[in-house]
C-alpha cells in the first residue's frame, strides 16, 4: 500500500496554497513553472523549462524499463475568486477555479514519492507540466516543440482531474470519456448609427440576440436526441454607450460532442444559422472563426483496466466510482498521438464529503456544491491532496518494472 508521509503532505500543502494564491493565465505561467522546475531539480530530475512555451518536463530515470508519462496542467482562469479562503488569489481577475494548482501539486507529490519513498521500480517517468490547457493549446504546443522526439515516446500516459465529487472518491471510465471541444468566435457586422435612428443603421445587437436564440435550436432540432451535444454561448460583446448603435457584435461559443459526424453536423448548423441571421438582418457577411479544437478523450481499455486494478489494490472499493460520459473537454487526449500512445485519465473528488452528502440528501448538489470554473470552487485539502498523489503513484508503479 502507498501512503503519503505526513511531512510530504505538509510540504505539499504549502506548495498548493502558494500556487492557489498566485494563479497565472495560459502561456503566462512563468512563476508556476519556476516553482515546478525548482522542485524537480531538488529531486534530481533532468529538468527542462520552456517546452511548448511555459511547459516544464522532468525525467526521473532508474534502470531499464518502460517510459511512463504523468501529466498535470498548470494554468488558471480569468475568474475573480469568491471563496474567501485565507490563501485566495492575489491576482485580480485570475483564479485557479478549475483546480490546476491541485493537479500541479499532485504531480510534484508523485514525483517526490517515486524519487524518495518508492524504490522498487525500474524505468523512466516523464513528468509533464503542461501550460495552456484552458485555451486548448498547451498539449499541442508541447508536441510541436518535440516533446516525444526530445524525451522519448512513452509506453503509456496518465492524467487526472479534480472535480466536485466527495473528496477521496475516484471516478473512472474506459473508452470515450470526455467530449471533443471546439471554441468558436463569431463577428457580426452591422452599420452603426444614432440610437434614435435605427432605421438608418443595421443593429448588430439585435442580430446578436436573434443569433443566440436561434443557436439554441442546434441541439434541440439539428442533432438526434441520442447524440450528446452541448452548445453554449459564453460571451457576447457589443457597443460602448446606450445611445449608439455599434458597428459590430462578437459572440464566443463552445461546442462539446463525442462523435466526429455529430460534431461536423453541429458546426455546419452553427455556420448556416449565423450567416442566415446576418442575411435576414441585411447585415454584411459575418466572420465565423474556429479558435481551437481538440478530440474527444478516449481511455485505452487495457491501460484503464490496469489502472483500475491498481486502484482496487490501493483503495477501499467504495471509493471507486464508475463515471458517465463527461461533456467537459481536455486536451490531454492529444498526448495519445492519435491513439498511438495508450492512455488513461480519471477524476478525483475534492468537495467536502459532509457538505456533499447534505446537498445530495436535499437534492441540491447543483445548487450547493461549486463545480469547476465557479468562482467558489476550491477543493478541500484533506484527503484530496493525499488521494491524488497516491493515484498517480499507483498508476505509474503498475506499469513500471518491479
Amino acid at each position: 500500500m502507498i501512503a503519503t508521509p505526513l511531512d510530504l503532505l505538509t510540504e505539499l500543502t504549502e506548495l498548493y496554497q502558494d500556487l492557489h494564491r498566485h494563479p497565472e493565465l495560459s502561456f503566462e505561467e512563468h512563476r508556476t513553472a519556476a516553482r515546478v522546475a525548482a522542485h524537480l531539480r531538488a529531486l534530481g530530475c533532468e529538468t527542462v523549462e520552456g517546452v511548448g512555451g511555459t511547459g516544464v518536463v522532468g525525467v526521473l530515470a532508474r534502470g531499464d524499463g518502460p517510459t511512463v508519462l504523468l501529466r498535470a496542467d498548470i494554468d488558471a482562469l480569468p475568474v475573480t475568486e469568491k471563496t474567501g479562503l485565507p490563501y485566495a488569489s492575489v491576482n485580480d481577475g485570475v483564479a485557479h477555479a478549475c483546480g490546476h494548482d491541485m493537479h500541479t501539486t499532485w504531480l510534484i507529490g508523485a514525483a517526490t514519492m517515486l524519487a524518495r519513498h518508492c524504490t522498487d521500480w525500474s524505468g523512466r517517468v516523464l513528468l509533464v507540466f503542461q501550460p495552456a490547457e484552458e485555451i486548448g493549446r498547451g498539449a499541442r504546443a508541447m508536441l510541436d516543440d518535440g516533446l516525444y522526439k526530445r524525451f522519448g515516446t512513452p509506453a503509456v500516459a496518465f492524467g487526472q482531474h479534480v472535480g466536485p465529487r466527495p473528496a477521496g472518491r475516484i471516478g473512472y471510465r474506459n473508452g470515450v470519456t470526455m467530449a471533443a471541444g471546439d471554441a468558436i468566435r463569431i463577428r457580426l457586422r452591422g452599420k452603426g448609427g444614432h440610437g434614435s435612428r435605427p432605421e438608418a443603421a443595421v443593429d448588430p445587437v439585435v442580430l446578436a440576440a436573434a443569433t443566440v436564440l436561434r443557436l439554441q435550436t442546434v441541439v434541440s432540432r439539428e442533432v438526434a436526441a441520442t447524440d450528446p451535444v452541448v452548445l453554449t454561448v459564453g460571451s457576447m460583446h457589443a457597443g460602448t454607450k446606450e445611445n449608439i448603435i455599434p458597428d459590430e457584435a462578437e459572440l464566443g461559443l463552445t461546442l462539446r460532442s463525442f462523435e466526429p459526424a455529430v460534431r461536423d453536423r453541429a458546426l455546419a448548423a452553427i455556420e448556416r444559422i449565423v450567416r442566415g441571421e446576418a442575411a435576414t438582418s441585411g447585415a454584411p457577411e459575418p466572420e465565423v472563426e474556429l479558435l481551437y479544437s481538440f478530440p474527444a478523450l478516449v481511455n485505452d481499455e487495457r491501460a484503464g483496466d490496469a489502472v483500475l486494478a491498481a486502484f482496487t489494490a490501493q483503495f477501499d472499493r467504495e471509493r471507486l466510482v464508475p463515471l458517465p460520459l463527461i461533456p467537459a473537454s481536455e486536451d490531454f487526449g492529444l498526448l495519445t498521438d492519435a491513439g498511438r500512445v495508450p492512455a488513461a485519465y480519471w477524476f478525483v473528488g475534492g468537495s467536502d464529503p459532509d457538505a456533499y452528502a447534505k446537498a445530495q440528501a436535499a437534492g441540491r448538489i447543483a445548487e450547493n456544491i461549486p463545480t469547476n470554473h465557479s468562482p467558489y470552487f476550491a477543493p478541500v485539502l484533506d484527503p484530496t491532496l493525499a488521494t491524488g498523489v497516491e493515484t498517480l503513484v499507483a498508476a505509474a508503479l503498475a506499469r513500471l518494472v518491479r
